[in-house]
């Protein structure tokens, strides 16, 4: 009996202790509820902006095309903070300039996702810049939405495809060219893995419709000497010239071709990479009459378009152009906001499985992101210049179309070994580094 009192003594303090210690607890969850109210720091949470990256060419080479697709971008997030931002907070861009220099772009791209803590990162024009910030956004685990129409041969978890793949634009152009314009083909382009690539794809189309490729030319991005090249497409007398040239370049391709007396009535250019934007830099007068494949032109005739040309005009002006690539931006940044809204998270991780599937009306028409390849469902058009610079659209696909980012043209093993050749040819980067030009007349295939 004499150890019951002394239980009592040595137990009464401790029960006192946790009984205490729970109240504390409690207290403190209490307090971890309402402080932030009663401070008024939930509000301020929910004003916290969620950052997003912008990261396009704003100087050099490639700024011509990427500039107007980083403002299509702010365009968007504008439209969305007008509407009460994304879970009742404000977006805010992150603007960075890659000086069209693709290991800035990947250095960048590491910033913004390491130490600015981005939600998304929205940019990129050329595949060779998307292939060198690619191993970033796969070693972070991050997201890039990627609005440019490309050469397809890639899938990746960390990137959304809201441009075309190829069978979005250059096979069906590549038919339609054969069966209206001629089967005599020259092909010319900027020396990087778009062109090179979109070229192999569309010698094994044009060989398998019995076409005649007739000759093949590169020069690098920035080049504006395209006297050898306009030589050799003279000599080869093609039907019709495909072109794959990015950036300023194109100025002194059309230049070029003018002066030599090549005209749309005898050799039409249609071409892959050229929008209304490139088209007002160069002059229109310069390439009425010529073709364009892509998936959106400023004349597409939907409501959804003429709110986009509208609100566009009204924040830039109204000598602003709209493109397919401003709209992959524009809608990219709507699928982005949904995906979150639904995830009520502005982490990737919360939201990947969200984005996937997502639709909506787009200028173009209706868009809907593939969940097994997150490339888009996208209508092709083809355009023929007119003196305004605008296209008058000449064929639509009607529909959207399901996005195959390899073309059964070749086995997949084969294209990886193709791109993997021209990465070697270049000494581990995806662009050529000189200024020679391969010219292959007489149907000779370039081939690395």
């Amino acid at each position: 009996m004499t150890g019951e009192p002394h239980a009592r003594k040595v137990l009464a303090p401790r029960h006192r202790y946790y009984v205490g210690a729970v109240l504390a607890a409690l207290v403190g969850i209490v307090v971890a509820l309402t402080l932030p109210a009663v401070l008024g720091l939930e509000g301020l949470r929910a004003k916290t902006p969620i950052r997003v990256g912008v990261l396009h060419s704003l100087s050099g080479t490639m700024a011509v095309s990427e500039r107007p697709v980083a403002e299509a971008t702010l365009f968007a997030i504008s439209e969305i903070n007008k509407a009460g931002g994304v879970l009742g907070r404000p977006i805010e861009p992150i603007l960075v300039d890659g000086a069209s220099d693709w290991e800035a772009f990947a250095r960048e791209a590491d910033r913004l996702i390491a130490r600015k803590k981005v939600s998304a990162v929205f940019g990129c024009w050329t595949s060779a810049c998307r292939k060198t910030v690619k191993p970033v956004f796969e070693r972070l685990d991050h997201v890039l939405f990627y609005p440019v129409q490309y050469e397809g041969l890639e899938q990746s978890p960390n990137i959304v495809y809201t441009g075309a793949a190829p069978n979005q634009q250059i096979i069906p152009a590549t038919k339609w060219a054969l069966d209206n314009l001629g089967r005599r083909i020259f092909l010319v382009g900027s020396d990087y893995v778009f062109p090179r690539t979109a070229h192999a794809i569309i010698r094994a189309q044009v060989g398998a419709l019995n076409g005649d490729i007739v000759g093949e030319a590169y020069r690098p991005l920035g080049a504006t000497d395209f006297g050898p090249v306009i030589e050799a497409i003279k000599a080869a007398r093609p039907d019709v010239i495909f072109n794959t040239i990015n950036g300023d370049s194109n100025l002194a391709f059309y230049k070029a071709l003018r002066a030599a007396g090549v005209t749309p009535e005898a050799v039409p250019v249609m071409s892959f990479s050229l929008a209304e934007t490139e088209v007002r830099a160069i002059g229109p007068a310069l390439v009425e009459g010529d073709y364009a494949a892509r998936n959106y032109f400023r004349t597409v005739d939907t409501p959804e378009n003429a709110a986009f040309r509208a609100g566009f005009r009204a924040r830039y002006g109204a000598a602003q152009a709209t493109t397919a690539p401003m709209e992959a931006a524009y809608f990219g940044v709507h699928l982005w906001a949904q995906a979150v809204t639904e995830a009520r998270s502005e982490a990737w991780h919360d939201y990947r499985a969200r984005l996937l599937g997502q639709s909506l009306k787009a200028p173009s028409g209706i868009i809907y992101l593939d969940p097994i390849t997150r490339h888009t469902w996208r209508p092709v058009l083809i355009g023929r210049a007119r003196a305004d610079g605008d296209f008058d659209i000449v064929w639509s696909s009607g529909r959207p179309v399901r996005p195959i980012p390899f073309p059964g043209l070749r086995s997949r093993p084969e294209w990886m070994a193709f791109l993997e050749s021209l990465r070697e040819r270049w000494g581990g980067r995806w662009a050529a580094p000189g200024p020679d030009v391969a010219a292959l007349r007489d149907g000779a295939e370039s081939r690395p």
